[in-house]
């Protein structure tokens, strides 16, 4: 009777106190789920609204949120590979938008440097044919001296000789200058050529930047 009687006295009390403690430790688990949904969560958001990075990835930040929804439906037994799956779906986003921005400023960088190749060729063709025009304009001089000298007589004939080597080393400048120029205007070309087949190759990619699936 008297065992019956502490039985029924302490019994009550320590399962009364398991269940509160299953009930709390249960309590604190659910917390600590949420936790883990609201972590990845604000770190999704954060991406999303990143003005450099959000428009990228779209495909891997939505299959992050799909598995994020999933870690917050999971049951005790499945929680942790949800969670390992949400968790390595987020990471998976952000390097993916970083990519994608990086490539993108990338393409950026490409374009203008064929820009700049093309202008630059532009400034050479332009100098080597102002050089070009000098020494034409120098040859020419040097002519109008020959031409002075001779008609002085033959007093000037020694002048007239000096005159007329330094009339043809001009014409020769003046030739090697005109093929510089020639060359230069080639480049120019070749240069616009490269950068319009730039040009082309860049509309024909995507003008809206898209997330990649992996």
């Amino acid at each position: 009777m008297k065992s019956v009687m502490f039985n029924r006295k302490y019994g009550f009390p320590i399962v009364a106190a398991t269940l509160l403690a299953l009930f709390a430790s249960t309590a604190v688990q659910a917390r600590k789920d949420d936790m883990d949904v609201d972590r990845l969560n604000n770190s999704l958001n954060q991406l999303a609204a990143d003005p450099n990075l959000g428009v990228y990835a779209q495909a891997d930040q939505a299959l992050a949120r799909d598995a994020i929804n999933q870690l917050a439906q999971a049951g005790s037994s499945q929680r942790p590979h949800a969670l390992y799956i949400a968790e390595r779906r987020v990471d998976q986003a952000k390097a993916e938008a970083q990519l994608q921005a990086a490539q993108r400023q990338l393409n950026q960088l490409d374009q203008e440097n064929a820009q700049l190749q093309l202008e630059r060729s532009r400034i050479d063709a332009t100098t080597a044919q102002q050089q070009l025009d000098i020494q034409r304009m120098q040859y020419q001089l040097a002519q109008q001296e020959t031409a002075r000298l001779q008609a002085q007589g033959q007093a000037a004939a020694d002048q007239a000789a000096q005159a007329r080597s330094e009339a043809d080393q001009a014409r020769k400048l003046a030739a090697a200058q005109s093929r510089v120029a020639q060359a230069a205007r080639r480049q120019a070309e070749l240069a616009a050529k490269a950068a319009k087949a730039l040009r082309a190759q860049m509309q024909d990619q995507p003008s809206s930047p898209a997330g990649g699936g992996k």
